[in-house]
This record gives C-alpha cells, structure tokens and sequence, in this order.
C-alpha cells in the first residue's frame, strides 16, 4: 500500500483505502489514550506534566497522499486534520504535545522529498492551541546558527511579545537536543546564551513562574466518535510571523545529524523547573 500511495494511483482515498487508515490511526489514539489514563494513576497528586511525543514526519507532506504520515499512522490529508483528534485526546489527560523539527525551513529541505517542516510545525502547534493544551517543541538536528535559534524563536511566540501580558499562543517548553561539545565552542555558546534570552524575552529566569498544579484524575473518557470530530473540518493553522522579534544575531555552524523517519506515539513526563533535557519553560 505505502509504495502505491506514493506513486500517487494508490488506493488510499477508496473505500477499503479509508478503513484501513481510519482503524490503524483510531487504534494509536486509542493506545494512548490507556497509557496517559495509567500514567494519570501513577502520577496522581505530584507535580508533574504529563506529555506524548509527536513525531515530526514532514517528508511527502506537500504530496495530497502524505504518504509517508499515514504510513506512520497519522491520517493526515487536505481535507483531514490527523493532529487535532489527538490533541483533543490529549486534553482529556490534562497533558501536553511535544513536537519536534521546531528549528527546520522549509527552504532548506530536499526538493525531492516534498518536504515542509514549517507546515507542519504550524499545523500540529494550532491544532494543540485550538484543544487547550499547553504545547511545547524540541529541535532535530543538531544546529548552532541563528537561523534555526530564530525559527525556534518564531515558532515559540508566533505573534511575538504581548506587552500587555502573556502571548495567546506560545511554547509551554522547549527541550534542547543534540548537546555536543560543538555547542559550548567560540561562536556556536554565545548563540546558544543568546537563544536562552530571547526565549525568555530577556526577562531574567523565575523558577517561579507558572508552577505546575498537583496532576488532577483525568476527565470523563470519550468515545473514539466524539475524538474524531476534531478532525474535520480541517482548519487553517493560526497565521505566524515571517520572523521572530527578538533574534539571535551572530554567526555559527550547522550540524549534520539526519532524523530517520519513525513513527508512532510515545510517552514522557516533562519536568517544569527546567531540569530535565535542558528544557526552557517558554513564560513570557
């Protein structure tokens, strides 16, 4: 099927075609929807937020098919929003979404692989905005440049800073990846200190601010129906800007690590104080 679908005659849009997507993509939510409400268990009382990882599949993603997202399980078209449902599963739980590929252009993509990052990345962030949940990202590639900091920073405040309070949408984290020495040499660290401001709009850090509350018991289950009215129809993602307001200025390099295509819904407990991951709560 995943060959046929991508040659663009595939049998994804028939009737047998929709059944298969809708069950493999309805028993992932499903999935997960049992693993946070055990997770929720656990965790009841203590101070935590609980997360799923959302994998960044952007390749094929300008194709009408998205063959390779509902290869992975994401049913995902035009007319089809392959993210909301699992937000809305999400907001059950009282969870967050972690979404990856925050510091990727589309411009910078292979032509071949029909690849659009910065789509997706919008997409996946207004449909989490949309359900309530509190939304956070994670870089893919190892990169120390200002152009993938300023990408991370626009994705962070969309709208950029509300001098009246904080931002209608905006990072709840950001978990900092790939942290090699390359990070922590010349040029490459005073772009890294300078990202850590702005992601704090150069306010100085709270560990205060924003505490999170005791985890509550997840809210009433719902049935695989009512999650799936999420998915259409499929809305616009909310406009952002073209550049943050609060840039990294500088020179740097750029990694090489490439991100294979994996798919599937996984579990975390992120850490709020900051502690884990070099995560940056995104208050301001």
């Amino acid at each position: 099927m995943e060959a046929s679908v991508q040659q663009g005659n595939g049998t994804y849009l028939t009737e047998q075609g929709r059944f298969f997507l809708a069950w493999y993509s309805n028993n992932l939510i499903k999935h997960g929807d049992k693993i946070l409400d055990e997770a929720n268990k656990v965790f009841l009382g203590h101070r935590v937020q609980l997360a799923i990882k959302i994998s960044g599949i952007h390749w094929w993603y300008k194709v009408p098919s998205h063959a390779a997202e509902i290869t992975a399980g994401y049913y995902n078209l035009h007319d089809r929003d392959g993210y909301r449902p699992i937000a809305r599963m999400l907001k059950r739980h009282r969870a967050s979404l972690n979404f990856t590929c925050a510091e990727m252009r589309d411009s910078e993509q292979s032509s071949q692989a029909m690849s659009a990052p910065e789509e997706l990345v919008q997409q996946v962030l207004s449909a989490g905005w949309r359900e309530g949940l509190n939304m956070a990202c994670e870089n893919a590639l190892p990169r120390y440049d200002p152009t993938a900091y300023n990408t991370i920073l626009r994705n962070a405040r969309p709208h950029g800073i509300n001098k009246s309070g904080p931002p209608e949408h905006k990072l709840f984290g950001f978990t900092y990846l790939r942290l090699l020495n390359q990070l922590v040499e010349g040029q490459n660290y005073v772009n890294f200190k300078t990202f850590v401001d702005r992601m704090h709009a150069n306010l100085p850090h709270d560990p205060c601010v924003d505490p999170v509350a005791p985890l509550q018991r997840s809210g009433p289950e719902l049935t695989i129906e009512m999650i799936l009215q999420a998915a259409q129809p499929k809305l616009d993602p909310f406009p952002f800007e073209e550049h943050t307001d609060l840039p990294v200025q500088g020179l740097g390099g750029i990694g090489g690590d490439v991100e294979g295509p994996t798919g599937g819904m996984g579990g975390e407990v992120q850490d709020p104080t900051g502690s884990m991951g070099g995560e940056l709560p995104a208050t301001v």
